[in-house]
C-alpha cells in the first residue's frame, strides 16, 4: 500500500488574507498591545469614578456598570496575556506553543461575565426589596462620561475585532457598555424628573440582560473552539467542495478542521488524486486555496484510488 505524506505549516502559507481569521503582522500586534494598554488605563480610571459616585449616591445601576467595566478591564488584561502567549515558541511538550491558551482565555472571559450578571441580578432583587434614595443627576453625568470612554475604547478595538475572537469579545463588551451607559443616563433623567427610584434596579437588570446577550456569542464560540469544533467563519461543506473542485482531486476524506488559537486554524485530510505524479502541483494549489479560506496550517496525505486505506486503519 502506497502513501505519501506532506505537512504544510502555517508559516509557509502567506498566499492572501482569508475570510474570518487574518494573518496578523508584528506591527499589528504591537499596535494592538498599545491600544489595549490605553483602553485598560481609560477604563480603570472610569471604574474608579463610577464606583465612588455609585457608593456615595446609592446608585445600584452605576455600581453594576462599574462592576461590568471592571470585568472588562480584566478581559482586556487577559487579551494582552493571550497575545503574549500566542507568540511563544513551540517546545517538545507543547508542539503548537501556547496558542490554544488564547481559546481558554476567551472562555474564561465569558465565564467571568456570567458571574458578573449573576451578582447584578442578586443585588437588583435586594434593591427592589430595600429601596433607597438616588441622585438622578449624578447618575446621568457619570454614565454620560461612560458613553465617551466606552465608545472610544470600542472604536480603538474595532479594527482588531475582525481577526481575533478575544479582541472581538472585548469589542462586543465595550459596545454593550456604551449602550448600557445610555440606559443609565436615561434612568438618571427619569429619576430626576419623577423621583421613581425603582428605575435604578430595573436598569441594572436591563444591564445584566445586555451583558448576557453580548456574552453568548463569545461563550458559544469559545466552547466550540475548546472542543476542537469547526471555527466560526469556516464552512466544512465549502472546504470539501474546494478540494473536489481542484484539478486532479477525485475525493477527500478524514477531513478535520480545528482552531490552534483564536487567530489560527488547522486542517488534516486524506486527498485522493488521479496520479501521485500530480501531487506537488495539486498540493500548492490546495495550500493557497485553504489559506484564502482561513486555514493557514494544513497537513495533507495524498493517495490514489488503488492505495486507499482498507477497514478502520485511519481516523
Amino acid at each position: 500500500m502506497t502513501h505519501e505524506h506532506h505537512h504544510t505549516h502555517e508559516g509557509h502559507n502567506h498566499h492572501g488574507y482569508h475570510h474570518h481569521h487574518q494573518h496578523v503582522s508584528a506591527a499589528d500586534v504591537g499596535q494592538m498591545r498599545g491600544i489595549l494598554a490605553l483602553s485598560i488605563v481609560l477604563n480603570l480610571l472610569f471604574v474608579a469614578v463610577e464606583a465612588i459616585v455609585g457608593l456615595t449616591q446609592n446608585s445600584l445601576s452605576l455600581l453594576s456598570d462599574a462592576g461590568h467595566n471592571l470585568s472588562d478591564v480584566l478581559s482586556l488584561l487577559l487579551v494582552l496575556v493571550a497575545i503574549r502567549l500566542a507568540k511563544a515558541h513551540s517546545t517538545k511538550n507543547f508542539t503548537y506553543g501556547y496558542k490554544k491558551s488564547t481559546v481558554l482565555i476567551s472562555l474564561l472571559n465569558a465565564i467571568l461575565l456570567l458571574v458578573v450578571v449573576g451578582a447584578i441580578i442578586v443585588e437588583s432583587i435586594h434593591k427592589f426589596m430595600n429601596p433607597t434614595p438616588v441622585n438622578g443627576a449624578a447618575i446621568s453625568w457619570t454614565a454620560g462620561a461612560g458613553i465617551v470612554v466606552n465608545g472610544l475604547t470600542a472604536m480603538l478595538l474595532m479594527r482588531g475585532s475582525r481577526g481575533d475572537l478575544n479582541v472581538r469579545g472585548a469589542f462586543l463588551h465595550m459596545m454593550a457598555d456604551t449602550l448600557v451607559s445610555v440606559g443609565v443616563v436615561v434612568s438618571g433623567i427619569v429619576i430626576t424628573l419623577t423621583g421613581w427610584t425603582v428605575v435604578d434596579p430595573i436598569v441594572s437588570i436591563a444591564v445584566a440582560m445586555v451583558i448576557l446577550a453580548s456574552t453568548w456569542s463569545l461563550l458559544s464560540g469559545s466552547l466550540r473552539l475548546s472542543l476542537d469544533g469547526t471555527p466560526e467563519g469556516v464552512d466544512t461543506t465549502e472546504v470539501e467542495e474546494l478540494f473536489t473542485a481542484t484539478e486532479h482531486v477525485a475525493e477527500v476524506h478524514h477531513l478535520h478542521i480545528w482552531a490552534i488559537s483564536t487567530t489560527h486554524n488547522a486542517l488534516t485530510a486524506h486527498v485522493v488524486i488521479d496520479d501521485l505524479a500530480n501531487m506537488e502541483a495539486t498540493k500548492l494549489v490546495l495550500k493557497q486555496r485553504l489559506a484564502e479560506h482561513g486555514i493557514g496550517h494544513s497537513t495533507l496525505e495524498f493517495e490514489t484510488a488503488t492505495s486507499l486505506c482498507q477497514g478502520d486503519c485511519c481516523d
